[in-house]
């Protein structure tokens, strides 16, 4: 099989593990669950969350069915390469852990481009859409330190901009390092 195939699935694995992360988030932070793009969620990622919420209860807020799903379709990429001969059985072990940083750098890509959504629509005066009410909902619990320890200067606010320098930061320096030690 040639790799523009190959990128193709990876692209269907990735988004489909970035839409369980999401649903992560949406529960973690309670948010409007009547929200459109909430529900669309939620209707996708059911079968997975729910035949895995068996094994893996919600604790609180926190839906570990959820996130050890989103793992397991990172992974999944992983079994398929298997089969193309990629992968090596014997490194499965160790693709789990790469799944599950690959799964950090896509919780990163959330908040980064979140922000960005919040920030250009505050400039459009778009805040009221449902798609920018429920990214907000996402990413406010990440911004909340940000915006107390820098205040807003007359109109300006630069807390987003220190938010996704910090972000820049972890996916430049730290998640290289995690890398590097897997």
């Amino acid at each position: 099989m040639n790799d523009g195939a190959i990128n193709i699935i990876r692209l269907v694995i990735d988004l489909y593990a970035t839409v369980l992360l999401v649903r992560l988030l949406l529960q973690l932070v309670q948010a409007d669950f009547l929200n459109p793009i909430s529900q669309t969620i939620f209707k996708i990622t059911g079968p997975v969350v729910e035949t895995l919420h068996k094994l893996f209860p919600t604790i609180g807020k926190f839906n570990t069915a959820a996130l050890v799903g989103a793992v397991l379709i990172k992974w999944s990429f992983f079994i398929i390469m298997i089969g193309f001969e990629k992968v090596l059985v014997e490194q499965l072990p160790t693709y789990l852990f790469v799944a599950a940083l690959q799964l950090l750098g896509s919780l990163i890509q959330i908040y980064f481009y979140g922000i960005l959504i919040v920030a250009i629509s505050s400039w459009v005066g778009t805040t009221n859409h449902p798609t920018v009410r429920v990214v907000n909902q996402i990413i406010d619990p990440y911004m909340k330190p940000f915006r107390n320890i820098i205040p807003p200067i007359g109109m300006i606010d630069l807390s987003p901009m220190v938010a996704i320098f910090t972000l820049m930061f972890i996916r430049g320096q730290v998640l290289p390092m995690l890398n590097g030690l897997i």
